[in-house]
């Protein structure tokens, strides 16, 4: 099921939120827990025994843990089990076939083996327990002895799917205790009607230019139309995700939950630094505290410190997708990190700000690329025409074409991407006396684009989620 779907908005959100406001405070998290369970079985029935004997395994490892404070070395053990229990569940369900086809592929033999099809959020529920299995053994956190509680943190249905990554100590004391109210209830609506504008009106609309370019045959496509297509698809991914991100937020707080922000305008970024701080930023943070501080981080020498960041990206790359292609993608933003730390990083901060961000933006295109390309010599060839090389022309009609009768698309797609949109939408908001008037107008407004977002969701049947596959 998901959040841009008739059947969750118009049947499972207000059902589920009418059933949680009208039980007792403390059977709140319970009737969480079941909406949870109900909606990660819609879409996946056979996966939520998966899903529930990985709650089982972490909510006792997690009191085994921490029943052993006193004994270092058994906390250590059981931390290793659960850490590699938890490895081992997501490396077998989304690596398998990856490993079988390099065996076959490497070595002289054809061993039978069958695609197993990836369960739906496996990624982000996986990454939530190995955060309470280490912040308990940190003794950051305390186990929760409540069942119910850590599964409904595991489970819960607004960041289920798709994250944001929520670390257990972010949200330990809200599962025993949140706050309520109408004006956080409609800064939820609000957060939820942006998300889902970003998602059917935009995501989806550029998401077809992108499309338009790909169904082209190889061979007639020209520099410029490969650049728009790569365009594209950056606007499509940001707002696929972003708006996803930005509804999992204001869902949370419907429900008197605070989720940390997942993205915050990484396109306007000077630096591939700077980027991934804006970027996802729940998986980054996750990756900088329970991989690459372990390592050593910032503490250890120049050398050191460059094999933990190739590191930290080859599985960033892993964990985005069971594809080599994926794994370069990593690889790509590893060296650039490297780059920037240890060449030419103080050099870029002395260019002109105009500078950085072409800079930052032509990287990242092309690292979109690996993302989107189904293969690595796919990816190569689509950078190549991008560059000139295997290009039809320098330009041709069709990338006229779309740039003509999608100006307005992508000119939206700008605004949205950064700082600029909000401003204007906040700016018209607030020429209206401040008030009930104000209050009446913002109502109005947020109305009027919900309304346009589900007239798109009934006249289009282009609806892709692009982070399912992950």
């Amino acid at each position: 099921m998901l959040f841009s779907s008739m059947t969750f908005l118009f049947v499972f959100l207000p059902v589920t939120l009418a059933v949680y406001y009208l039980a007792p405070a403390q059977m709140r998290n319970l009737v969480m827990l079941a909406a949870s369970l109900f909606f990660y079985a819609w879409g996946e029935p056979v996966y939520i025994i998966l899903m529930l004997l990985s709650i089982l395994m972490n909510y006792y490892c997690g009191l085994d843990i921490d029943g052993k404070r006193n004994s270092p070395q058994l906390a250590r053990r059981s931390l290793i089990f659960a850490v590699a229990a938890n490895v081992l569940v997501l490396g077998f369900f989304k690596y398998y076939g990856l490993i079988m086809e390099t065996v076959n592929g490497t070595l002289p033999v054809d061993i039978p083996y069958r695609v197993l099809p990836l369960p739906i959020g496996i990624s982000f529920y996986t990454f939530q327990a190995l955060s309470y299995i280490v912040d308990v053994y940190r003794g950051e956190a305390r186990a929760q002895k409540k069942f119910t509680w850590f599964a409904s943190y595991i489970c819960m249905f607004p960041q289920l799917i798709a994250g944001p990554i929520i670390r257990y100590v972010d949200i330990e004391e809200q599962l025993r205790q949140r706050s309520f109210g109408i004006v956080k209830f409609g800064r939820g609506a609000m957060f939820f009607i942006r998300g889902l504008a970003k998602k059917v009106v935009i995501a989806n609309s550029i998401g077809t230019v992108y499309e338009q370019v790909m169904q082209l045959p190889v061979g007639t496509v020209s520099v410029l139309t490969s650049w728009v297509g790569c365009l594209a698809y950056a606007f499509q991914i940001y707002f696929d995700f972003s708006g996803y991100s930005d509804m999992a937020v204001g869902l949370g707080k419907m429900f008197g939950f605070e989720f940390r922000r997942n993205f915050h305008y990484p396109y306007v970024s000077k630096s591939i630094t700077e980027f991934w701080r804006r970027w996802h930023i729940s998986l980054s943070t996750w990756f900088r505290e329970y991989v690459y501080i372990p390592l050593g981080g910032n503490r250890c020498g120049g050398q050191r410190n460059m094999v933990n960041l190739i590191l930290v990206w080859a599985l960033t790359g892993l964990w985005h997708g069971a594809e080599w292609n994926f794994l370069f993608w990593g690889l790509y933003y590893g060296v650039l990190l490297i780059l920037e730390k240890h060449v030419w990083g103080a050099l870029m901060d002395r260019l002109p700000g105009v500078i950085q961000h072409i800079y930052t933006f032509v990287l990242v295109m092309v690292g979109w690329v690996f993302f989107f390309s189904p293969d690595l010599g796919s990816a190569l060839d689509y950078i190549g025409m991008m560059f000139g090389m295997g290009a039809s022309a320098l330009a041709d009609r069709q990338a006229v074409f779309l740039l003509t009768t999608h100006w307005l698309l992508f000119l939206l797609c700008i605004l949205g991407s950064s700082s600029i949109g909000w401003t204007i939408l906040r700016a018209f908001m607030e020429s209206y006396k401040k008030g009930r008037t104000q209050r009446i107008m913002s109502c109005v407004i947020y109305m009027g684009i919900f309304l346009v977002s589900v007239a798109f969701l009934v006249t289009e049947t282009f609806n892709p989620f692009l982070y399912f596959r992950f």
